[in-house]
């Protein structure tokens, strides 16, 4: 989990631009936790910033740790994000699955504005945004994952999440409880690095190779496989339920004789990119336990492949 973090300039009256960009790669990394998507914790920021500079300065020197003012504000503001999200969500076309993210090490060496900087750099890619973790997340009240993240993950506190969620330590300790309730239920055994990412070679493999019984044999009976197109390109708008529907929709798939599958590191864990002609058309991530592969959640929406341009 990744461990609170304080500002050693919180308390001057108008802190340095290094304080302020520390205190940005927090906030970014708690926002893309509460809220599943780097555009819209980008947004968050973006809009706790815009609120910090529209104060006049005497107020910004009466803040007495900008640290902690930063995140009050960009909490609620997710908080806000999360119960609007839901009736968005509800008008979503098809599956929404949380906006995947490259490894530091696949980025472009040459990304250097803050436009295009590796998205690594801001979040750290722990557990905590494994794409299996983040659905979970996805399934919680806005206030449980809130309460959540900032205590569990970012270890708040609770008399300050109070201040966020707008609830009693005591609410917010049994928002946490719960949440962590449905973590803990919807863990398995997790493989090694090394076993995960040779399941998902195989896989690769295996796909490309149309071949259904190694498929069948890579995944657990009860897999299910998910697409996000987001309504912009074809995917799936129901899950798929079952190792061998599964494998037969993947070895049925048409890929382009130009189409490259390769493995790469998604949230931090073992998972795949279609490429064409240099273009990443689509992420996949795997939730895999014993050896088998339990979830595969396949992202095309362009828009949240964003963070995977020019790879």
């Amino acid at each position: 989990m990744t461990p609170r973090s304080t500002a050693p300039q919180d308390g001057l009256l108008d802190p340095p631009a290094s304080t302020l960009v520390a205190e940005r790669r927090r906030l970014i990394n708690l926002a893309y936790r509460m809220l599943g998507s780097l555009a819209e914790a980008e947004d968050v920021v973006q809009e706790t910033y815009a609120r910090w500079y529209a104060m006049a300065p005497r107020q910004r020197e009466a803040v007495a740790s900008p640290g902690g003012w930063l995140t009050k504000v960009a909490g609620r503001i997710c908080l806000d994000e999360l119960r609007s999200a839901r009736t968005r969500r509800e008008r979503y076309v098809g599956a929404w699955v949380p906006e995947p993210l490259p490894a530091r090490t696949e980025w472009p060496a040459d990304a250097t504005d803050d436009s295009t900087a590796d998205p690594a750099d801001r979040v750290t890619l722990d557990e905590s945004v494994s794409m299996a973790f983040l659905v979970v997340l996805e399934a919680m009240t806005p206030a449980e994952r809130v309460a959540f993240v900032l205590h569990d993950v970012f270890r708040y506190p609770f008399s300050e999440v109070a201040d966020i969620v707008g609830r009693s330590p005591a609410a917010c300790r049994q928002l946490a409880t719960s949440a962590r309730r449905r973590i803990d239920a919807s863990r398995a055994p997790l493989s090694p690095t090394a076993q995960r990412a040779g399941v998902v070679r195989e896989f690769a493999r295996a796909w490309q190779a149309k071949d259904i019984s190694a498929l069948i044999g890579l995944l657990d009976p009860d897999a299910t496989a998910v697409g996000d197109g987001g309504g912009l390109v074809t995917a799936l708008l129901h899950s798929i339920e079952g190792a061998e529907q599964i494998a037969r929709f993947f070895a049925d798939r048409t890929l382009p004789g130009r189409l490259a599958v390769r493995e790469c590191t998604v949230n931090g864990q073992p998972g795949l990119a279609a490429h064409l002609d240099g273009v990443v058309l689509s992420v996949y991530a795997f939730d895999i336990a014993d050896g088998r592969i339990r979830r595969i959640w396949a992202v095309l929406n362009p828009e949240k492949l964003r963070p995977w341009k020019g790879k």
